[in-house]
């Protein structure tokens, strides 16, 4: 670390801080060359996350698209902004833990299974966006599996 007033890399920290909320540590420094104090901040470096998509390509992971697309599925009411966070960081420890690269149709499943078990209406209104049903028959038949 070098210092930002007179360029020298010698330094004693005199306090450290952990930040819960960004994972990041901030440290006041000491120069111990021209004695002026400076902060610094350590934060961990973001993951890129790469998603296959169905036409094959690749994008990166993004728990905000994730959020969005579970949030015009589901009633506020029965599902809170926590619950739809916790899942999506599952979701994403799973994609940064998973030895092959994960495909949004893993991704999708993933959200089916998790609506079916806690709001079948919001699944079924997930379903009929993600699975593209070509006609009637296609969704009555998913409605009779779900129930």
């Amino acid at each position: 670390m070098r210092c930002p007033y007179c360029g020298s890399t010698t330094s004693k920290v005199v306090d450290k801080r952990d930040n819960a909320d960004d994972y990041s540590t901030r440290r006041r420094r000491q120069c111990l060359r021209c004695g002026r104090r400076y902060t610094t901040y350590e934060r961990i470096e973001k993951v890129e996350v790469v998603v296959i998509k169905k036409d094959g390509s690749f994008e990166n992971f993004d728990c905000e698209k994730l959020k969005k697309g579970i949030k015009k599925a589901v009633d506020s009411e029965r599902l809170t902004e926590e619950n739809i966070d916790e899942f999506c960081e599952r979701v994403s420890r799973k994609a940064i833990t998973s030895p092959n690269p994960i495909t949004t149709t893993d991704i999708g499943n993933m959200v089916l299974d998790w609506l079916q078990t806690i709001d079948p209406l919001a699944y079924m209104r997930f379903a009929s966006v993600y699975k593209d049903f070509e006609n009637i028959k296609e969704l009555k038949k998913e409605i009779e599996n779900l129930v």
